[in-house]
């Protein structure tokens, strides 16, 4: 007569990890201590960009204020941007020069 074939109960009671060995827990402890690191070193990094752009995005508009506030105290007048860079545009002729100029021509 063959032996009878038992089911296998599983104890609900046990604990998940009751048959890993003591390397095998300590590897995932390990791994658990890494996964947190990376995470914290991770968000640190991150805080700590957004920390330097907000910086650098104050000191642009700080100075953008101070340089607006300049160029409106400074330009009370009509402004010439041509002027500004230092280009001079050549003088048209008066009007009298023109009929002049065209008078002479025809005869």
């Amino acid at each position: 007569m063959a032996p009878a074939i038992r089911p296998v109960v599983s104890d609900q009671s046990a604990p998940a990890d009751f048959d890993r060995t003591p390397r095998e827990k300590r590897a995932q402890m390990v791994q658990r201590l890494q996964v947190g690191l990376f995470g914290l070193a991770l968000m640190l990094l991150l805080v700590g960009l957004a920390n330097i752009i907000m910086q650098n995005a104050r000191m642009n508009d700080a100075a953008q204020a101070q340089v607006s506030q300049n160029t409106t105290s400074a330009g009370t007048g009509t402004s010439d941007p041509l002027a500004d860079i230092g280009v001079v545009p050549s003088p048209e002729p008066t009007p009298a020069k023109r009929a002049g100029a065209a008078g002479s021509g025809r005869r």
